[in-house]
């Protein structure tokens, strides 16, 4: 196991975000694909209710999936401005202290997740027929939201001091793991959707488990009691940086969750359609949220590096990235896109053609302006790696209110229709928000970074 930690402050910014992104790429094509394989397993061998169960848990799983990664993702960043800077026991402390908050975040989160899950099923209306299903889903995730927070909490850190290939390792045993507990759970032992949820906390525990060997082979990472001392100062930092994100990913998933409520006014058969296409939602962003982490390690990099130089020409590669890619990707959907929704439903189910057609019109439109949700990823996590937490999560702000409002409206007005629009509004708005600040504010950022170098 050969363990590869990069370097971002030095060499073609453009070359390093692709190459660096590139196996955090293949590494969301394994985690999305093996939540797609979840649905297909549940929607082909249960039926069109248990997808909707699962759709209809999405935004509430999601709430805590974002609140994990936005927790993890902040605190990443001291090591990657420590990493940057060359310091090895400032890196050490951190790793030790973002190991401690993980898992008292990881337990509280837990409990709260347990006891909010019958509420906010409720409170969301969710169908009679389908909530029983929902219900087992949550609750089985949230018992191991311990062992999510902590694949994200190594991986956050392995990436941010340079290795993106470790996390694809990681994925691709998760990935392997999950399907085959799939077909064994739902298919041989007819598990149902507790089968799907438990071989999905049991993949990552498994991912957890690579990372930590990686980490356990770096010496950068090899701490000593004197680590694991409570550094009250390095405490507050990174609650200061994990706290925003995690509070913005909160917010962007009540957003979801109002939709959620509008959605399941529109029946089953509407909420299995919505739910075959945010199942693909996971590869149309996989690539912008492996731009957005390369650009998390790459200013925090430099920032720590104090080369703000480098920063413009980062910012420069990524947009050219994200432009190239996110018009390949909504090509492919928009010509394939169809062929592939039919994997999620049985051909035999009742209402399967209304199923995919009503998928396939959401795909459409989410396809079309794809590129404002790399734009979010990419302003996003480069605001982040330099230290700036507030705008992030303002832009969290935005996309509740325009996805709320045009969730609510826009229905009224066109129909069903209405709520597909809700999310590409919300892409828009969110990234507008962070590329007028970005350029406002650049200059000034950089000139502090040059001031704290003298």
């Amino acid at each position: 196991m050969r363990v590869r930690t990069k370097d971002m402050t030095s060499g073609s910014p453009l070359r390093l975000i692709f190459f660096f992104s590139l196996p955090l790429m293949l590494g969301s094509v394994f985690q999305q694909g093996y939540m797609i394989v979840d649905s297909i397993i549940v929607g082909r061998g249960v039926g069109v209710e248990a997808l909707a169960s699962l759709g209809a848990a999405d935004w509430i799983n999601w709430m805590m999936l974002w609140a994990v990664h936005g927790f993890t993702h902040g605190f990443s960043v001291r090591i990657a401005q420590e990493f940057g800077a060359g310091d090895g026991k400032r890196i050490r402390k951190a790793a030790a202290m973002i190991t401690l908050l993980s898992v008292i975040l990881g337990l509280a989160l837990t409990v709260v997740g347990l006891v909010a899950v019958d509420p906010l099923l409720r409170l969301l209306q969710t169908e009679e027929t389908i909530i029983g299903g929902s219900r087992v889903y949550l609750y089985v995730m949230f018992a191991g939201t311990l062992a999510v927070f902590a694949y994200n909490m190594a991986a956050a850190v392995l990436r941010c001091m340079g290795d993106s290939r470790s996390p694809l390792a990681a994925m691709i045993v998760a990935a392997v793991v999950n399907i085959g507990l799939d077909l064994l759970f739902v298919l041989v032992f007819h598990w149902g959707i507790f089968g799907a949820a438990i071989a999905t906390v049991i993949a990552q525990a498994c991912a957890f488990a690579y990372c930590l060997l990686v980490m356990r082979r770096l010496p950068m990472l090899q701490l000593d009691p004197e680590d694991w001392k409570i550094d009250r100062e390095v405490l507050r930092d990174l609650l200061r940086l994990g706290t925003p994100p995690a509070l913005q990913n909160a917010i962007i998933a009540v957003g979801g969750m109002v939709v959620q409520f509008v959605l399941n006014g529109f029946g089953f058969v509407f909420v299995a359609g919505f739910t075959a296409t945010n199942k693909l939602y996971g590869v149309l962003e996989s690539t912008a949220i492996a731009f957005g982490y390369a650009m998390t390690a790459y200013m925090g990099q430099n920032r720590g590096a104090r080369r703000p130089e480098r920063i413009d020409a980062g910012m420069r590669g990524v947009i050219v990235l994200s432009v190239c890619f996110s018009l390949a990707i909504s090509v492919s959907m928009i010509l394939f896109g169809r062929s592939i929704l039919g994997l999620f439903v049985s051909s035999d189910a009742a209402n399967a053609a209304q199923v995919i057609e009503i998928a396939y019109r959401y795909l459409f439109i989410m396809s079309c302006p794809l590129i404002f949700l790399f734009f979010i990823h990419a302003y996003r996590s480069s605001l982040q790696g330099l230290g700036n937490m507030a705008v992030p999560m303002w832009s969290g702000v935005v996309e509740l209110v325009v996805r709320i409002g045009v969730a609510l409206l826009l229905p009224r007005l066109m129909g069903q229709n209405g709520i597909f629009f809700a999310e590409i509004a919300a892409w828009i708005g969110a990234s507008s928000f962070m590329m007028v600040y970005y350029y406002a504010n650049i200059g000034r950022i950089k000139r502090e970074i040059n001031a704290e170098s003298r």
